[in-house]
């Protein structure tokens, strides 16, 4: 396979140029991330994204924002780790529905009988009626 070499731009990134409409809807992107991770990883991102001029200061909320995201996933991450740990045993749980659900079915069945004698009361009224 042959590589083809592709120069890079010089002018891809220059920190003091005015932010373009693809950067402001990146940052606004993020800023909608942003509001939705916990308020702890917030507090250190300052930044009110209407100030946000040139793409450096974009560059630099990016970065904020991307730390803060990474870091409440891997903090989440831990306390799923943490919590499977501590679990109870699934077979545990078998058993006691199985007993439940003997005790429903035995309920039902008593439920059944008391119901069975009424319908025959009213069968034996109908009768008597029509003769």
């Amino acid at each position: 396979m042959v590589l083809i070499h592709v120069p890079r731009p010089k002018n891809a990134y220059n920190p003091d140029r005015p932010v373009g409409s693809l950067l402001k809807a990146q940052v606004e992107h993020l800023r909608e991330a942003e509001s939705k991770l916990p308020l702890r990883y917030r507090h250190e991102i300052d930044i009110y994204i209407k100030a946000i001029k040139t793409e450096g200061e974009a560059a630099t909320y990016i970065r904020k924002v991307t730390e803060a995201i990474r870091d409440a996933h891997a903090d989440a991450e831990l306390s799923r780790r943490t919590a499977k740990t501590k679990r109870v045993p699934a077979r545990k749980r078998v058993i006691e529905i199985a007993a439940v659900a003997d005790e429903r079915a035995e309920r039902e069945q008593a439920h059944a009988r008391k119901r069975r004698p009424a319908k025959a009361k009213k069968r034996a009224s109908i009768k008597k009626r029509k003769k």
